[in-house]
């Protein structure tokens, strides 16, 4: 089992050896390997420019638009909820500036929940499933540089990230409850008190 959540020494953090007991050293070797390799070393070396430069400063807007002008990336693909339009459309009009933006809606192809008798939230009408994994082949053929995911659904996220031959990032999470700010809950003595039952 392997827990670092709440530790409040972050030994780690400072290159010292784990103070709870963890030995992380078998895994150096493989794991150095992978961040030399050309893509990732170049999407470490950015993001920790960006971070080193800019910390506390660029908001994820600008860190993203920084993030693709340094990694020198052209095209932009945003998978997006279609109950998310309106701050897809102020996003794309921010990236058009620098890049060329394409965005694809969930419900694209209007393929049937009921074709994979899939729940729908009223079984009395038609209802259209969230095509990620058509969203991801679309954005795949226009050969975008970097992906942006707004507001899918968990679950349409992950296999929106499976199929996507770019890199993905997230730009806004759907939390309906709390208008898209998931992290709200764990400020919330409300939410702590009914997740943790103490």
């Amino acid at each position: 089992m392997i827990n670092c959540a709440g530790c409040k020494i972050l030994s780690c953090y400072k290159g010292e050896e784990c103070v709870r007991g963890q030995d992380f050293s078998a895994y150096d070797a493989s794991v150095r390997e992978k961040y030399a390799e050309s893509e990732n070393s170049k999407i470490m070396e950015v993001s920790t420019r960006i971070e080193g430069e800019h910390y506390m400063e660029w908001t994820r807007i600008q860190e993203i638009i920084g993030f693709c002008e340094k990694m020198e990336y052209k095209r932009i693909g945003i998978a997006h909820c279609a109950g998310l339009t309106n701050e897809t459309k102020i996003l794309k009009d921010i990236l058009d500036e620098k890049f060329e933006v394409h965005t694809i809606c969930c419900k694209f192809s209007g393929i049937d929940k009921k074709d994979f008798k899939l729940v729908q939230v009223k079984p009395e009408r038609y209802e259209a499933i969230c095509n990620s994994i058509g969203q991801a082949k679309i954005l795949n053929d226009l050969n975008t540089d970097l992906n942006i995911i707004i507001g899918l659904c968990i679950g349409h996220d992950i296999l929106f990230s499976k199929y996507s031959e770019a890199p993905v990032t997230t730009f806004i999470v759907k939390d309906r409850v709390t208008g898209h700010n998931p992290v709200a809950t764990l400020y919330s003595g409300y939410y702590q008190r009914i997740f943790l039952k103490k």
